[in-house]
């Protein structure tokens, strides 16, 4: 099997990495062409359009920003889409909303393709260390020839169902997280004014019952101010508001992720967009006598 992978951001690139040293036969394409030079000095071979791609490969995978995204690769509205999808199995890794997913699935199959939903929960971290936690949707002969692809890229993968009900869980997970980092950035802020060292927090959370690998990570971010992204502001308050939305379509008052989206998209419009998630204690201004600038 051949595979294509499109989408060479912060976690596309780990996790076509992976699949290379996994022995997969991988081409790469991506919009940016110059992302590519890493896995083609691991003997990833480089195709020259979306149409080479899609050409050449059996499954391709997709790591793509967002809707407007997977539709402009696509080219979904154009003349182009039916030729360049027919008979190929496509994945697609992100985070959008489940409606759009569901409407991309039926007009893939409309055009002879197939199609997988299979997001992931984890931040760069995790996606180099191949230790990602998979999703995944679709019809059961797709699921099937698509899992030893994601092996390489995920400790567990569970399967969710028919399309959209893998995204749909990848919101549930995120609803949890994005409330879980903000409670996070709060504390560190609010002990820190209340002259509470910080570092010494870290680590009494860090022995206690309520860590976890999120915690840990999260919190030596904050207490180093080190927001290098492994999951950047503007994409989590984007995902917040997929996720709230989620839950004012299901009739449920959500209001910890309302909150939490408010702060993400403040912190975005202040200028801190491309920080990681962490990021979101500049929502709450300055931090203390020992305020480190990132």
């Amino acid at each position: 099997m051949t595979v294509g992978f499109a989408g060479l951001g912060t976690m596309g690139l780990p996790m076509a990495m992976n699949l290379l040293r996994a022995g997969h036969a991988l081409r790469v394409w991506n919009r940016t062409a110059e992302r590519c030079a890493p896995l083609l000095e691991l003997g990833a071979r480089h195709a020259v359009s979306i149409d080479a791609l899609c050409r050449d490969a059996d499954v391709v995978m997709l790591m793509l920003f967002d809707e407007s995204a997977l539709d402009a690769v696509l080219g979904r509205r154009s003349h182009a889409f039916g030729a360049r999808v027919a008979g190929r199995t496509f994945v697609h890794l992100g985070t959008t909303s489940p409606a759009y997913s569901a409407a991309l699935a039926r007009d893939l199959d409309a055009c002879g393709a197939r199609y997988v939903e299979a997001p992931v929960s984890g931040s760069r971290v995790q996606a180099e260390r191949g230790e990602l936690v998979g999703m995944v949707s679709g019809g059961d002969a797709a699921v099937d020839a698509v899992l030893p692809l994601l092996a390489p890229l995920c400790r567990r993968t569970f399967r969710c169902g028919a399309v959209p009900g893998a995204l749909r869980m990848k919101l549930a997970v995120n609803h949890y997280l994005i409330a879980m980092v903000a409670a996070l950035a709060e504390t560190v802020h609010a002990a820190r004014a209340a002259g509470v060292d910080a570092a010494l927090l870290r680590d009494v959370l860090d022995a206690g019952p309520m860590a976890s690998e999120v915690s840990r990570i999260k919190l030596g971010k904050l207490v180093a101010a080190d927001f290098t992204p492994q999951a950047a502001v503007r994409d989590v308050a984007t995902i917040a508001d997929l996720v709230t939305a989620q839950a004012e379509t299901a009739g449920v008052d959500a209001p910890l992720i309302r909150a939490c989206a408010s702060l993400y998209r403040r912190t975005a419009a202040e200028g801190f967009g491309d920080l990681d998630m962490a990021g979101v204690v500049h929502a709450f201004g300055a931090r203390g006598p020992d305020r480190k600038e990132p």
